[in-house]
């Protein structure tokens, strides 16, 4: 696993690298920077009734985001190959578990969502924070079900339950802006290429640990799930950060 997981922390490594690189050359072509709103109530003395007002106080540097969510999973891997935290990792996967991965995938998995969710107009900060806490939750409700199953003989899937709630919540928000805010016919291809890719990784990360706790076929060993684990997320990945860099970022 250590040399697997070297091999992989490398590919996340050198596609972020180029990705950044890219990124900073294209922005002096292409300066894609959603916006991000703060909404707030002042006192209007013509109606004299509170009004909702709103102040961009800031913009999104989408290309570099997009590095970064390669350079997270990169950082994970090369400290679990590190001698500090190896055998950490390896006594945790003889339990059937992982923070680093759920830690790692609370980071950019929420990161990921909250760029998707600026593709599709959601610029309000609160809402961005709110689905970014939303998915991490949800992935950190991953590491309990995991933590939990360690001292259990029949798997308790209370926290798997809560964690798909959790993740459901993004995607109704997202669904809502693609499909009821705003005129599909006007959204580019490559934003539903994103969205339609994203959702089926978001959904074989949760298969991959079902088929874990129900033991079906290779996946009674833990360590078949893990390495499912790092090639999807090896996979999905690259795929959503370069469809983000052949239409968003082009010229």
């Amino acid at each position: 696993m250590r040399k697997f997981n070297l091999i992989m922390g490398s590919l996340h490594f050198i596609q972020g690298c180029i990705m950044l690189v890219l990124a900073l050359m294209i922005t002096k072509v292409s300066d894609f920077k959603p916006p991000v709103w703060s909404y707030y109530l002042s006192f209007d003395p013509t109606k004299m009734a509170l009004v909702t007002d709103a102040k961009q106080i800031g913009e999104l540097p989408f290309g570099i985001l997009v590095s970064i969510f390669l350079f997270l999973s990169a950082i994970a891997h090369f400290l679990i190959v590190s001698p500090t935290f190896n055998q950490r990792y390896n006594k945790d996967l003889k339990k059937g578990i992982n923070y680093f991965r759920w830690y790692e995938y609370a980071l950019s998995s929420s990161l990921m969502i909250v760029l998707i969710a600026s593709l599709f107009g959601i610029y309000d900060i609160g809402a961005l924070i709110l689905m970014f806490i939303l998915n991490a939750t949800m992935n950190l409700f991953g590491l309990l079900m995991e933590i939990i199953n360690q001292y259990t003989q029949k798997t308790n899937w209370l926290a798997y339950i809560f964690g798909s709630i959790a993740g459901l919540g993004t995607w109704v928000v997202i669904v809502l802006y693609a499909f009821g805010n705003s005129n599909p016919a006007e959204v580019p291809w490559f934003v539903y290429a994103i969205f339609g890719s994203y959702f089926i990784f978001f959904n074989l990360f949760p298969l991959n640990m079902f088929l874990q706790y129900k033991k079906i076929g290779k996946w009674s060993d833990y360590l078949y799930g893990e390495y499912i684990y790092i090639i999807l997320s090896l996979v999905a990945k690259t795929t959503l950060a370069w469809l983000v860099f052949s239409g968003v970022m082009q010229p």
